[in-house]
């Protein structure tokens, strides 16, 4: 299975929400998924991490944010956190939830070869 990497660009929790969803589904099915948050998806990942339709997304059996974050990590998702990104919101590597790691958009370019899927959110 070719690998999956998402660029989420805009600090709207629904894109990543649907990244997110995109990207676990992906390594439920044994493939990689990679997400890079660049520049203000960043602030994303700023504890406490809550978006303003997870009450809806309750409601409907559907996993908040933060625990669709948690089982997209548990399923080996690979989440990269932009470090201009956390420079620009204010933030640090130790302000990010554990096991999201910090980069830049040349080491995540890297890691897309010519088989890998690259998809925008």
């Amino acid at each position: 299975m070719r690998a999956l990497n998402i660029l989420v660009a805009t600090a709207d929790a629904e894109r990543l929400r649907g990244a997110l969803m995109l990207a676990a589904a992906q390594a439920a099915l044994g493939g990689a998924a990679t997400l890079f948050l660049q520049t203000d998806a960043v602030a994303l990942l700023r504890a406490p991490i809550v978006a303003p339709r997870d009450a809806a997304h309750r409601l409907a059996g559907l996993p908040d944010l933060a625990l669709l974050l948690d089982d997209a990590r548990a399923l080996g998702v690979t989440l990269i956190a932009c470090q201009s990104g956390l420079a620009l919101c204010g933030m640090t590597a130790t302000d990010l939830p554990e096991g999201v790691e910090t980069g830049g958009p040349v080491g995540f370019l890297q890691t897309t070869d010519d088989q890998a899927r690259l998809l925008f959110a």
